[in-house]
């Protein structure tokens, strides 16, 4: 149905490759596509299959967090689904590692807005984050804006991943996105004038067997790749979970802290292989709802110990790969076609723009309405 519904586009992926002399260590990979609708529906498998995929073929960690963008780019088919993991395969294969030096990673706070810059060769790596506020959908807009501020500083790409990590009520969506752009600019202002020292990078995977997508965990698990510069350490941490309890967050940060991590990041996917499975207000648990934070957060300690345990001496490379014509559900149809079931969505239509965008409610409803 959504093949037929869908329309096309041209998709962006933003793929990091870290490899040592002899082998790649760790991808970090950030598709702009959205990881949705529901269950196995479309693209919701991606970030677990693109990992499959990649570790397959690599024999390395890697992690696939979230990007900037929301359920107007959920791909209509697993046939397209397909073709954006060739495509990031065969680029990852063909990417060549030249930088071997990196900044620190610094942090700027803009009143709710978090956002972490580090720079790999000419390359800026981004994450935004609302949390303790709700870390939902935000625009593709801001990475544009980011992009922007990378190259008045002479970086050539600017790579951004929305962290997606706390789910706690309604943000105004105007004022969330003018914080993060503040931050995005004090960030980067700030991480391109630090010296870039050589980079060692450890990484690691856990896959809890006990919990599963009715509790909130998607296959792809737990992945952490801490990165040392000079004699700080730095951690990303990326769960397979649509979202997470705010409190969560900062357990594992004040957990991984003790490790010896200066500074670090928790991601979800969004995974919505997750979703349509439980009989709750979302139809889907955000990850601490269900699982005992104390084993998750154990979970992840085990995680970056594993990932600190193996690092060693890297070279960067760092691309954005273009695949044409991706079929995706676009915005328009999926409110068209939950219309027809509702005519109460065209009132939703009004309400004040918040983090939680239209199309996060109207494919709730369709959730609901096909299952």
């Amino acid at each position: 149905m959504f093949e037929q519904l869908g329309v096309e586009k041209d998709v962006e992926v933003s793929i990091i490759k870290f490899e040592t002399e002899s082998a790649t260590k760790a991808l970090l990979i950030i598709p702009h596509v959205h990881p949705g609708p529901f269950r196995n529906v479309g693209s919701s498998l991606l970030p677990s299959m693109l990992q499959e995929a990649l570790e397959r073929k690599f024999g390395c960690v890697a992690a696939v967090p979230h990007g900037l963008l929301g359920h107007e780019l959920d791909v209509a088919s697993q046939k397209h689904v397909k073709r954006i993991i060739s495509t990031v395969v065969n680029a990852s294969l063909s990417l060549k590692t030249s930088a071997s030096l990196a900044s620190p990673l610094f942090q700027a706070r803009r009143e709710d807005a978090t956002v972490c810059s580090q720079v790999f060769g000419d390359c800026a790596l981004l994450s935004l984050s609302l949390a303790p506020k709700t870390t939902e959908d935000l625009p593709q807009e801001l990475g544009e804006f980011a992009l922007n501020e990378a190259r008045k500083r002479g970086l050539s790409y600017a790579m951004v991943i929305n962290a997606h990590n706390s789910l706690n009520g309604a943000v105004p969506f105007n004022k969330a996105v003018e914080e993060l752009q503040k931050a995005i600019t004090e960030s980067l202002r700030h991480v391109s004038a630090l010296e870039k020292l050589p980079v060692r990078v450890g990484a690691a995977k856990t896959v809890p067997k006990e919990f599963g997508l009715k509790e909130g965990m998607g296959p792809g698990g737990i992945t952490a790749i801490t990165v040392k510069v000079g004699d700080k350490t730095f951690a990303y941490i990326t769960i397979d979970g649509n979202n997470m309890v705010p409190e969560l967050r900062e357990k594992i940060l004040s957990t991984i802290k003790a490790l010896g991590i200066d500074l670090g990041e928790v991601f979800t996917t969004d995974t919505h292989a997750v979703t349509a499975l439980v009989l709750t207000r979302r139809g889907y648990y955000a990850l601490g709802e269900a699982i005992p934070h104390d084993r998750l957060v154990e979970y992840v300690r085990k995680t970056v110990e594993a990932a600190l345990s193996n690092t060693e001496p890297v070279k960067v490379g760092y691309t954005v790969e273009m695949v044409p014509r991706v079929k995706v559900i676009g915005e328009k149809k999926i409110i068209e076609l939950c219309s027809l079931v509702d005519p109460a969505i065209e009132k939703a239509k009004h309400i004040a723009a918040l983090i939680f965008s239209l199309t996060g409610l109207v494919l709730a409803l369709l959730v609901f309405w096909l299952f």
